[in-house]
């Protein structure tokens, strides 16, 4: 498989909430870096990562531009979760590194994090059916 053939199928995975799908296609000490928050190594540190943002409604990743050179897959897109009627959406930029075995052995994903966490605040309540 060709590198952005690897990364396209581990973020299809990941927006079928399939994490043991998509931690399939990463290499043991895969690193894992949410820029903001901070790395995490192996399959364990991406289900750590993932967990909490798949245990939502729905999940969608809307690539607006990729390109791949070489071993490389760099992305902009828009990470969406939905929580009720209620969409979180996240404006990222991706880097993904895959070895010659067909896995990815860097992620980095780059976003700010304020804009995650004010589109956060409330949704707890609105779940309740508070305000």
């Amino acid at each position: 498989m060709t590198a952005e053939a690897v990364v396209d199928e581990f973020i299809n995975r990941v927006v079928a909430m399939d994490l043991d799908g998509a931690c399939a296609l990463v290499a043991d000490d895969v690193e894992y870096d949410n820029v903001p928050m901070g790395p995490v190594t192996g399959p364990d540190g991406i289900r750590s990562v993932l967990g909490p943002m798949v245990a939502v409604d729905e999940v969608e990743f809307v690539i607006l531009r990729q390109l791949a050179v070489g071993d490389t897959v760099m992305n902009e897109r828009v990470d969406r979760f939905r929580i009720g009627d209620r969409w979180i959406e996240l404006p990222v930029a991706g880097v993904f590194v895959v070895d010659d075995e067909d896995r990815i052995v860097l992620w980095r994903d780059y976003f700010d994090l304020p804009t995650l966490m004010n589109q956060l605040e409330g949704v707890g309540e609105a779940q309740a059916g508070g305000t």
